[in-house]
């Protein structure tokens, strides 16, 4: 428990500042950030694929093809992803993707509720219609840019009920999902290098092993993540999944100093209350004792 816990939080922490990471390469355009992303993402996870020597699901796929099928929409769905939140944090609005993040678990309820049949307890629909004011709220005082929060929200909420029910785990899953996006990603490179526009090489050495280097920081907090998602209930990693948006928010407000005025602050207190109410019964609902037939 104190393992899986302890991984798990170490990949959220990853993920919360990635955003340093990224702000680092913000001379190089999104879409170039995001090819080499899928590019050294695949040769990382090829290299994991062959030290573990964990080929059969390959055997059995390439024997059943539908399997590969759903993956080629969580390839989409991935990297509409990733090009919105790398364009977002490195254009000022971290805060934005960081509200995304934050709204993502509540998606996740409804999609569960309207794709999967799934039952919400009173406690849950008080918390996802609180979040849905807040979201209203910002909707109407925000402007624009709230766009970017519930493209992300929606695309990752997606992609997790997918997931969810494909038949391959995360570290086969993701290596189907760079093997698709490979080679329009790698097209686009030698086109952007053909016209001069390729930042990598050309923007010197720093940026380009900050490019080739991203594969790792994509890959290690997934797999840390994995590992720890096997060793902790559900509801743990419900808890600390939200140590990733609160180093977000924290690094676009107070390390680059992106706007964030009263409205945004009542609009943001209105999902935080959500998430408070929803996990607040979930815990009183598991210490809730089960009820025992006559």
């Amino acid at each position: 428990m104190k393992r899986g816990s302890l991984l798990a939080a170490v990949a959220y922490l990853f993920w919360g500042i990635l955003p340093l990471y990224w702000h680092a390469l913000s001379s190089v355009s999104a879409q170039e950030i995001l090819i080499h992303r899928i590019l050294w993402s695949l040769v990382v996870v090829l290299l994991l694929m062959a030290l573990r020597r964990q080929w059969q699901w390959l055997a059995d796929g390439l024997r059943r093809p539908a399997v590969f099928g759903v993956f080629l929409v969580t390839a989409v769905l991935l990297a509409i992803n990733w090009l919105i939140y790398l364009w977002a944090n490195n254009n000022g609005h971290i805060v934005e993707t960081s509200l995304g993040y934050f709204i993502t678990p509540l998606v996740s309820v409804v999609l569960g509720l309207l794709v999967l049949r799934e039952r919400m307890r009173a406690g849950q629909w008080l918390s996802v219609g609180i979040a849905g004011l807040g979201v209203l709220f910002l909707v109407l005082t925000a402007g624009g840019a709230l766009w970017i929060s519930l493209t992300l929200a929606l695309s990752f909420g997606v992609y997790g009920l997918l997931r969810k029910t494909a038949r391959l785990g995360s570290l086969e899953g993701l290596t189907v999902e760079m093997a698709i996006l490979c080679l329009p990603a790698l097209a686009y490179w030698l086109y952007l290098f053909s016209r001069g526009e390729a930042g990598f090489i050309a923007q010197g050495p720093a940026i380009s092993g900050l490019l080739a280097f991203s594969g790792v920081v994509t890959a290690v907090p997934l797999l840390l993540f994995a590992s720890g998602a096997r060793l902790v209930p559900l509801t743990t990693l419900g808890l600390l999944q939200y140590i990733a948006p609160t180093l977000q928010f924290s690094i676009g407000v107070f390390v680059y100093h992106e706007p964030f005025d009263t409205l945004r602050l009542f609009g943001f207190s209105i999902v935080w209350l959500a998430l408070v109410v929803y996990w607040l019964e979930g815990f009183l609902h598991r210490r809730r004792p089960p009820l025992i037939a006559p």
